[in-house]
C-alpha cells in the first residue's frame, strides 16, 4: 500500500471532503520536503500545530514546523520539542485549569513523545507527500469516521478507541496513535475550532501508517458484505402513507 493507492481507496469509500493528511516528525532540516513552507520563514509568523494542519488540509500544502514555528504549548510539549518541567507536572503552574489538582491530572495526561527525539513535524496532503508517515489523520463526519472505524476493526474485531478532554487534540491526533500503535478517533478540541477552523459537524480519525493495509481491506471487504461506502444509502423501499386529505384527492381524481 503506498499513499496513492490509501488515497484511492478513501475517496472510494469515505470521500472526505479536505485533504487527509500524512503526518511525520523528523529528526533535523536535512530531512524536511525542500517544497514546505515554515510558519516564520514562509506564512506570516508562528501558529499552533493546529492552524498548520488546518492549513494543510484545506489549501493542500506541506508545511513544516519547529520549536521556533510553534506558539502552543501544549503542541510543543506534546511533540517532545520541550521538556515538561515539574512545575508543569505537578499543576504548580496551572495554565487554564481552575486548581493545581486540575493542572496536575490535565497535564500528567498528556501523551508526549521524549524529548529532544525530533526536532520538525511535517503535515502533507497524501496525495503529494515526499515521505513516508508516522501517522495519517481524516477529518469526516460521524458517518465518515465510522466507516473508517468499521475498516479498522473488520477484520480484528473489537473496538476503536477514543479519549477525550475537550483539549490538546494534537496529543490525541498525534502522538496518541505513534505511542499506542493503534487506530483512534478524535473530537476536536478549542484549539483545533478557533486555529484549525475544525467545523461543527467535524470528527478525525487517526491511524499509525503500518495499520494502512488493514484499515483499507476492511473498508474494501466490508462494502462488499453490507457496510456500505460512503454516503450510506438509505433505504428507499418503503410504502408511503399520505395523509387523509391527499388519499381522498386521489380517490377522486381516480373516479371514472
Amino acid at each position: 500500500m503506498d499513499l496513492a493507492q490509501f488515497n484511492e481507496a478513501l475517496n472510494l469509500y469515505v470521500r472526505p471532503q479536505t485533504f487527509p493528511l500524512a503526518v511525520r516528525m523528523m529528526e533535523n532540516e536535512q530531512e524536511l520536503p525542500p517544497r514546505a513552507r515554515r510558519p516564520v520563514k514562509d506564512l506570516g509568523g508562528t501558529m499552533p500545530a493546529c492552524q498548520a494542519w488546518g492549513t494543510a488540509r484545506r489549501y493542500g500544502w506541506t508545511i513544516a514546523m519547529g520549536t521556533e514555528d510553534q506558539t502552543c504549548p501544549y503542541g510543543a510539549l506534546t511533540m517532545g520539542f520541550h521538556p515538561p518541567k515539574d512545575g508543569f507536572l505537578s499543576g504548580d503552574y496551572p495554565g487554564p485549569f481552575p486548581s493545581k489538582e486540575a493542572a496536575s491530572t490535565a497535564h500528567a495526561s498528556i501523551k508526549r513523545l521524549d524529548y529532544g527525539s525530533y526536532k520538525y513535524i511535517v503535515f502533507a496532503p497524501i496525495t503529494n507527500a515526499a515521505f513516508e508517515p508516522h501517522v495519517v489523520i481524516v477529518y469526516g463526519n460521524s458517518a465518515q469516521v465510522m466507516r473508517l472505524v468499521q475498516g479498522a476493526v473488520f477484520f480484528r474485531g473489537g473496538t476503536v478507541e477514543a479519549t477525550a478532554s475537550g483539549g490538546m487534540d494534537c496529543a490525541d491526533l498525534i502522538t496518541h496513535p505513534m505511542v499506542s500503535e493503534e487506530c483512534h478517533f478524535v473530537l476536536p478540541c478549542n484549539g483545533d475550532r478557533i486555529f484549525g477552523l475544525a467545523q461543527d459537524h467535524e470528527m478525525a480519525f487517526t491511524m499509525p501508517w503500518s495499520l494502512a493495509d488493514e484499515v483499507v481491506k476492511g473498508l474494501e471487504t466490508g462494502h462488499k458484505s453490507g457496510l456500505q461506502r460512503y454516503p450510506i444509502p438509505a433505504y428507499m423501499r418503503f410504502q408511503a402513507e399520505m395523509p387523509e386529505r391527499y388519499r381522498q384527492l386521489m380517490d377522486y381524481i381516480q373516479e371514472g
